[in-house]
């Protein structure tokens, strides 16, 4: 007897260690989702949708879908990524968790700025706030999320031809970020995307000293995490500004190195970048064959990267109107509520009113028949 129960406790002592094993190897995969993102997206895709096959917490599956589409972003696959967001919204809706509305919104201004759809990413990043403010002063989320707002302001500054203003945002986010005492790896991510636009701020101002130096800062932080992609960038933004300064062989070792760190990333956007500038390099170094192979690369992924945007914009587009419809049925359906409540209430008014006639008019019939009265007596 004594030998069974030690058996039974034994197995029991197994499944829970096993339990725990599972957890602990979820949240190491959700770990190793986010490290993907940027180096590896298709890697990342494949472990947020096996860890959604699995997960029933409904927070967990918002951040799930958050690093799926964010991932999508990393591969410029826009339309795919909008499915993910619009999937996390869903889920969204059943929460009124301030740091999951929060991240979401954000996530989502993110998506929209990415399709060049400016004014629906500020409209996002402003209803954002709201939720930001409900968040404790000096917590990591909102040291985090303020950063990421601020950014994301500054990217689209940047991209209406802004610098100095987008500068502005830029540093605020900067700022933000280095509050945060317990560095991870999303917010080095985030800083080296950062520097990297900074950097080319810098550029459209024609300060290639300063570009240069934010350039390096971009791929000092992203070697930190050994963010590939990211390196490639800055290394793309150091040959812009080498270019800048008409050196143009120097410019070409960086696009050489950034072409082979980007080529595990599948970024079409990067890829458009580097060819656009080996192209350009080799055309002011008097090589015409060598331009020609980098111009005819450069415009079929900038075609590539342009069908991708126009499909997930037709898809947003398609989602905007249906969600017009909605508001307006439901503003038709208020407004039908509303004219019924006061039929109902006119009615009710008419009634009281009627009512109260028709008790002054018996009275004072009453009285005149007792003033008839009186007469006659």
């Amino acid at each position: 007897m004594k030998f069974l129960i030690h058996i039974v406790l034994m197995s029991l002592l197994l499944f829970q260690t096993t339990l725990a094993g599972q957890k602990i190897s979820d949240d190491s995969l959700m770990k190793i989702a986010n490290l993907e993102i940027y180096n590896n997206p298709d890697n990342a895709i494949n472990i947020g949708k096996k860890l959604l096959r699995k997960e029933r917490d409904l927070n967990k599956s918002i951040k799930i879908y958050l690093i799926l589409s964010t991932a999508g972003i990393a591969k410029r696959n826009f339309d795919e990524s909008l499915q993910y967001i619009l999937k996390a919204r869903e889920l969204v809706q059943k929460t009124n968790d301030p740091k999951i509305q929060t991240s979401f919104l954000i996530a989502a201004a993110v998506q929209y700025q990415q399709m060049e759809l400016f004014s629906k990413s500020l409209e996002t990043l402003d209803e954002a706030d709201e939720y930001l403010v409900k968040l404790p002063e000096d917590s990591y989320l909102k040291n985090f999320e303020t950063a990421r707002s601020f950014a994301l302001r500054g990217m689209i500054y940047k991209s209406q031809s802004n610098p100095e203003i987008a500068l502005q945002e830029f540093l605020i986010a900067i700022r933000n970020f280095e509050k945060i005492k317990e560095k991870k790896e999303k917010t080095y991510f985030n800083q080296s995307i950062i520097y990297y636009n900074i950097g080319h701020c810098y550029l459209n101002l024609n300060q290639p000293d300063n570009a240069g130096t934010a350039f390096m800062k971009s791929m000092n932080l992203a070697g930190m995490i050994k963010a590939k992609s990211l390196e490639a960038f800055a290394l793309k933004g150091l040959a812009e500004m080498n270019k800048q300064k008409h050196q143009n062989q120097e410019a070409l070792k960086l696009l050489i190195k950034a072409e082979n760190l980007g080529k595990e990333a599948g970024d079409l956007s990067l890829d458009e970048g580097i060819y656009k500038e080996m192209a350009d390099n080799y055309l002011a170094m008097g090589n015409p064959n060598l331009y020609q192979v980098y111009s005819r690369k450069y415009f079929e992924t900038k075609f590539k990267r342009e069908q991708s945007e126009l499909s997930s914009i037709n898809h947003a587009i398609d989602v905007h109107n249906m969600e017009t419809q909605k508001k307006s049925k439901k503003l038709a359906t208020r407004y039908n509520y509303f004219m019924a409540g006061m039929i109902i209430l006119g009615l009710f008014i008419l009634s009281i009113f009627f009512y109260f006639v028709m008790k002054i008019r018996k009275q004072n019939k009453k009285y005149h028949d007792e003033i008839k009265q009186l007469i006659r007596d």
